[in-house]
């Protein structure tokens, strides 16, 4: 029969083996003075979440929007403030919207992996090929293997297949290194949280929820907590990823408001619109991680 004492040393315990799979950057600096590092990213995943969880066809129509015009229109915002995002696109993508991605990548945007379907099989040798065979469609179609996922991909096996980072989970508000448990796994990882991802906001019948709890929120709403998030991390000197989905923010009211936020943004000196990319290898030369971690 366990006692007290031994249920708070088995969360001491747990509490320690999570310490230890993080290393935390405590402060970075941007290059040129910059005050902070904006990375906009975009899940263009389309209908295949939908088809995963087998939603009525008129979630699917949803996300078949992304990829017939709303990556298009934001395509064209970034193009207007020329500026570089990263697209995170599953290997099926490609095979659905292949014009978008090519367009995407000659745009000068990063393609980085978001999975084959939009999922992460649990049987390893399945996970390796369903992380090949991405890498292998992207990089025949934007014409670049990728080097960055947002994924639940094991970290060792993204090491063994050349990637240089994740932007998956959120433990610090800075990039950061994260490892598992197994032998070369460490990575660094390009933070996002929910509060900054447009499917929080505007996603009604989202992932089956029921009718208590649908949001479509009023675009000015989001763009004053994103803004506040934008400006809480520029005055510290900090970092911020900005996370939009093609069926979501390709909508014409949402374009406006990102288009408004940028402006906004780019009115303050010192902010870095970086892909995911440009901002991980500025950490690795910058701040490596330490040895034996």
């Amino acid at each position: 029969m366990s006692t007290a004492t031994d249920e708070i040393d088995a969360l001491v315990a747990v509490a320690r083996h999570h310490n230890a799979q993080h290393q935390f950057i405590p402060s970075i600096t941007w290059p040129n003075g910059a005050r902070i590092a904006v990375n906009l990213t975009v899940d263009f995943d389309a209908m295949l979440l939908r088809r995963l969880l087998n939603e009525p066809p008129a979630q699917l129509a949803k996300g078949e929007f992304g990829g017939r015009v709303g990556i298009w229109r934001l395509l064209e915002l970034f193009a207007s403030h020329d500026v570089k995002a990263t697209i995170f696109t599953p290997g099926r993508i490609c095979e659905l919207y292949p014009r978008a991605v090519r367009a995407a990548a000659l745009a000068g945007h990063e393609i980085a992996d978001h999975m084959w379907e939009h999922r992460v099989p649990r049987e390893p040798a399945l996970e390796e090929d369903h992380l090949r065979k991405t890498a292998a469609a992207l990089e025949r179609t934007a014409g670049r293997r990728p080097v960055g996922t947002r994924s639940s991909h094991s970290r060792a096996l993204l090491n063994r297949e050349g990637f240089v980072y994740t932007s998956e989970d959120s433990a610090a508000h800075l990039p950061y290194y994260q490892r598992d448990d197994a032998p070369d796994s460490r990575m660094i990882n390009l933070p996002f949280h929910y509060a900054i991802d447009d499917a929080m906001f505007y996603s009604f019948a989202w992932l089956g929820s029921g009718n208590s709890a649908q949001r479509i929120t009023d675009p000015d709403r989001v763009s004053d907590m994103w803004w506040s998030a934008f400006w809480q991390q520029y005055q510290t000197g900090g970092y911020l990823n900005i996370v939009m989905h093609p069926f979501v923010s390709g909508r014409a009211l949402r374009t406006a408001m990102m288009d408004r936020l940028i402006t906004r943004m780019k009115l303050l000196p010192g902010v870095w619109f970086a892909t995911c990319e440009e901002v991980a290898r500025h950490c690795l030369d910058t701040c490596p991680p330490a040895d034996g971690q």
